[in-house]
């Protein structure tokens, strides 16, 4: 029922008024902030200057609309108190559970006091007076829900601007204290930079669904889950593709930023991958030009997804520096460009680790076919893929050379085939002397 049309005739119990009981809304009201204090658990948090003033208030109003409605009276504009409560209690945070379970409780002591004197001669006259405290209590809790949402609209709008701004001031080296009080976000003493790639979900390629709303459907699961981890106090730009993260941390727990790298993933439902610069707010431009270029360099060589930081990666980094040196890295493997059965070989058999029997797998073929091509490789270059200084070169080689082609990549961390279980080929990347110590089967 609008709130602008008449109730209807008015509601008598044992040949009074049924809203009679109702009618001392002073004092009433102080009886059921008092009832909500004892009976609603989050009440009990509440300011005292709340509950005394506000609260008090807003109660006397919905007795107020109550009377007028089992009286039958007209009742426009009688919400817009309401409806500025609720939005103040939106920007205040007071949760829409403790004011929904507060009304509640009202309209259930409310409901008794109106009904305490009834008798059997009454049944159908309770019956009329909960149906109609049934519509108001629909009023009241529309009108409240509607506020509330619309102003905390506003209010995440707002901090999402200023976080917003906060962040792009802190990527750009220019961050200021006016900007982070402004959103309620203290400026950090070091940050953890992360340069995060989530990958295209199955879904966004699909013909029957709206791609664009699967990969905003995955970003949101994305920025609620890095919410919850992590609380108000990071700071993110992020696209459906990815983008940037910035953690507040003095001194940041290995452990909770691979969890939190696993926890991404699984919101995202998609491999995500990340590479973690640690920072001074002075120093988070720089760090988050390297955290993105360690990115760029994981993604080109393949590797498995997770978290990765800079000790992971140094050789692989410095490997990938202009220069004559890694011009010259990058020719050493030209003479397998006429046998892309040779360089596939070289690429799986690195990532297996130098693992024969693995290689042989993954290639479909026999151990003997990986030999005879690992020794084809030896002579063609002239670096012997069974000697520790052979292996470091031609390794070496495909990460130069995957700058100059990605497909020449030595797919670290990514091996398994169809027919291998990702958990014994996925690798993942480690320096490169980790293959160096574990030669052979």
């Amino acid at each position: 029922m609008s709130i602008t049309e008449s109730a209807g005739p008015d509601l008598t119990l044992s040949g009074r008024p049924a809203s009679s009981s109702l009618r001392d809304v002073r004092s009433l009201s102080r009886k059921m902030v008092g009832h909500f204090v004892e009976n609603v658990a989050p009440c009990r948090t509440l300011p005292g200057e709340a509950l005394n003033g506000d609260i008090t208030t807003i109660t006397g109003l919905c007795l107020e609309l109550a009377v007028g409605m089992l009286d039958g009276a007209d009742i426009p504009g009688k919400t817009l108190h309401l409806r500025n409560a609720a939005a103040g209690w939106a920007r205040e945070g007071i949760p829409i559970d403790t004011i929904h379970h507060a009304v509640h409780e009202g309209f259930k002591l409310g409901f008794d006091i109106v009904v305490a004197n009834a008798t059997a001669a009454d049944f159908d006259s309770v019956k009329d007076i909960s149906r109609r405290l049934l519509e108001i209590l629909d009023i009241i809790t529309s009108t409240v829900s509607r506020a509330y949402v619309a102003e905390l609209r506003v209010v995440v709008g707002e901090h999402h601007t200023a976080v917003h701004t906060l962040t792009s001031a802190l990527l750009g080296g220019h961050p200021t204290f006016t900007m982070a009080r402004e959103c309620g976000i203290q400026i950090a003493d070091s940050y953890s930079v992360l340069a995060v790639a989530i990958a295209v979900h199955p879904d966004e390629g699909n013909p029957q669904l709206d791609g664009a709303v699967v990969a905003r459907r995955k970003l949101r699961r994305v920025q609620s889950e890095l919410a919850t981890r992590c609380g108000e106090s990071v700071l993110s730009l992020l696209s459906v593709d990815g983008g940037t993260i910035l953690l507040p941390s003095a001194s940041p727990d290995d452990e909770a930023l691979d969890e939190l790298a696993e926890f991404l993933a699984r919101a995202a439902q998609v491999p995500v991958v990340a590479t973690v610069v640690v920072a001074t707010p002075a120093e988070v431009p720089a760090a988050a030009d390297r955290a993105h270029e360690l990115l760029d360099m994981v993604q080109r060589l393949g590797c498995a997804h997770g978290l990765y930081r800079f000790d992971d990666l140094a050789l692989e980094y410095q490997l990938t520096r202009p220069g004559p040196g890694l011009e010259t890295l990058r020719t050493l493997l030209d003479p397998l460009d006429e046998h892309p059965e040779l360089l596939d070989t070289l690429r799986r058999h690195i990532s297996t680790n130098l693992n024969r029997q693995r290689t042989a797998r993954l290639l479909h073929i026999h151990t003997n076919t990986v030999d005879y091509r690992l020794k084809r490789i030896g002579q063609l270059t002239g670096l012997d893929p069974a000697q520790s200084a052979g292996v470091w070169y031609l390794r070496a080689a495909l990460v130069a050379r995957s700058y100059r082609n990605p497909d020449d990549a030595p797919s670290f961390g990514l091996g398994a085939s169809a027919s291998e279980s990702p958990s014994e080929d996925v690798i993942g990347a480690q320096t490169m002397s980790a293959a160096h110590r574990n030669p052979g089967d």
